[in-house]
This record gives C-alpha cells, sequence and structure tokens, in this order.
C-alpha cells in the first residue's frame, strides 16, 4: 500500500509562467484582461498606472498551470519601468489599436526593446484590439500580419472587448 508522502511526490508540480502585456495607453490592455480573468467589459475603467497584475490559473491538457498577467500602463512617463515588469517573462502580448496607426508603430519600439531585453526567448503575440471599430481602421491586417511574421510572432489576433461580443 503506498504510504500518503508517495502520493504527494506523484502529484504533478504546477508550472508558473509570467506574461506581460505592453502597449501605448488607451489601446484596451486592461480591457484584454479584465475579459479574460473575468469574462466581463467595462467601458468605465481608469487608466491603469504603472502596473496591475493578475493570477489566473488553468489546467490544460491535465497540466497545472499558474499565470502571472502583468498589465502595464502605455502613458510615456511609465516606459522607463517597462524593464521591471517583464523581466523574467516567458511571454508578451503587445497590443495595438487598430484605429491608432501611432500605437501600432509604437508597438514595434516595445518589440525592440523586449528582443533587446530578453533577447529571442520570449514568446511574442501582436494583438490588434477594438475591431468593432473596423470601419475606422487604420492599421490594415496585411501590414500588421507581415510585421508579426518578421519579428516572429507566435500569431497576430484582432479582438474587440466591447460588449457587442466580437471577441
Amino acid at each position: 500500500m503506498a504510504s500518503p508522502s508517495d502520493a504527494v511526490g506523484r502529484r504533478q508540480a504546477t508550472v508558473k509562467a509570467k506574461v506581460v502585456l505592453l502597449g501605448e495607453g488607451a489601446v484596451g490592455k486592461t480591457s484584454l484582461v479584465l475579459r479574460y480573468s473575468e469574462n466581463r467589459f467595462n467601458d468605465k475603467h481608469e487608466q491603469t498606472l504603472q502596473a496591475s497584475f493578475v493570477e489566473k490559473r488553468l489546467n490544460i491538457g491535465g497540466k497545472r498551470i499558474q499565470l502571472a498577467i502583468w498589465d502595464t500602463a502605455g502613458q510615456e512617463r511609465y516606459h522607463a519601468l517597462g524593464p521591471i515588469y517583464y523581466r523574467d517573462s516567458q511571454g508578451a502580448i503587445i497590443v495595438y489599436d487598430i484605429t491608432d496607426e501611432d500605437s501600432f508603430h509604437k508597438a514595434r519600439n516595445w518589440i525592440k526593446e523586449l528582443k533587446r531585453m530578453l533577447g529571442d526567448k520570449v514568446t511574442l503575440c501582436i494583438v490588434g484590439n477594438k475591431i468593432d471599430l473596423d470601419r475606422q481602421r487604420t492599421v490594415t491586417e496585411r501590414d500588421a500580419l507581415e510585421y508579426a511574421e518578421s519579428v516572429g510572432s507566435q500569431t497576430l489576433l484582432h479582438f474587440s472587448q466591447a460588449e457587442q461580443g466580437n471577441h
């Protein structure tokens, strides 16, 4: 008969992973986190100051994962704090607003900084947000896809966190 200590030894360890969201202010980083972590949308939330942290526990393919999600402030005055939050990250989600070409160009700067600090070991995902505003789109899907492929992004996603349900 197996002892209780044997059962503890066979228990699968939890994999811990850190993901950071980067992008300019008002591109929807906090809305993405809120939708993912709590499946809700708040159109009246305050801008993020410095960073916020959410933990999500997952079970994927029988593996227990503890995901630490860091939502960083996008305002220029907080850019210098970026390296504090993405240090030791396994993944980065770079968010831009599809209606704001400047946010897309600045997303490129975030990726350059990430690669400079973390090398190629970080997994990148580029997210074009606010697709519910597609009629006002200034960043073409083709341009975004070409850029995502050029920097080795694992994927290019497009989201809307608005309550219309387009996500």
